[in-house]
C-alpha cells in the first residue's frame, strides 16, 4: 500500500471593505485547523470597518476532520459576533459529506441574528474567555 504525504495545507486572504476571503487548500485537521481559525480571528479583529461577509473558498479542500468542522463553528460564531455572514463556498465532496452528516450547513451559513453595533460584537469578539482553539465550543 501506497500512503501518499499529507496535502500542504495553505491559506490566501483577499480584503475589501465589507468582506474577507480565504481561499483554503490542502487537509484541515487537527494540525491546522487552528492555523486557520486564528488567521481569520486576527483579520475580523484587525478589520477597519466591521465586515458584512467571510467567504471560505474551499475549491483546493482535500480533507476535512472533525477538528476542522469546529473551527468552521468557531468561525462562524466570531463573524457573527461582528454582524458578518459565514459563507461556504466551492465545496468538495469531503466538506459536504461532513455537513450533511453533522447537519450544521445551515446553522454555518445563517446570517448573524441579535448582533448589536459593531464595536459590541468587536469586544465580544476580542474578549471570548481567551477561547481560541478549534475544539472549544
Amino acid at each position: 500500500m501506497t500512503t501518499l504525504p499529507p496535502s500542504e495545507f495553505t491559506l490566501r486572504f483577499d480584503r475589501d471593505p465589507v468582506t474577507l476571503a480565504v481561499r483554503v487548500a490542502g487537509d484541515l485537521d487537527y494540525d491546522t485547523s487552528d492555523d486557520l481559525l486564528e488567521a481569520v480571528i486576527e483579520h475580523l479583529t484587525a478589520a477597519p470597518a466591521p465586515l458584512r461577509d467571510v467567504r471560505l473558498d474551499f475549491s483546493e479542500l482535500t480533507w476535512i476532520d472533525s477538528s476542522g468542522l469546529a473551527a468552521l463553528l468557531m468561525i462562524h460564531r466570531r463573524a457573527s459576533a461582528v454582524g458578518a455572514t459565514l459563507h461556504l463556498d466551492n465545496r468538495p465532496d469531503v466538506l459536504e459529506r461532513m455537513l450533511h452528516i453533522t447537519n450544521v450547513l445551515d446553522h454555518l451559513t445563517a446570517p448573524p441574528s441579535g448582533v448589536g453595533d459593531a464595536r459590541n460584537g468587536r469586544a465580544a469578539l476580542e474578549e471570548d474567555d481567551g477561547i481560541t482553539g478549534a475544539g472549544a465550543t
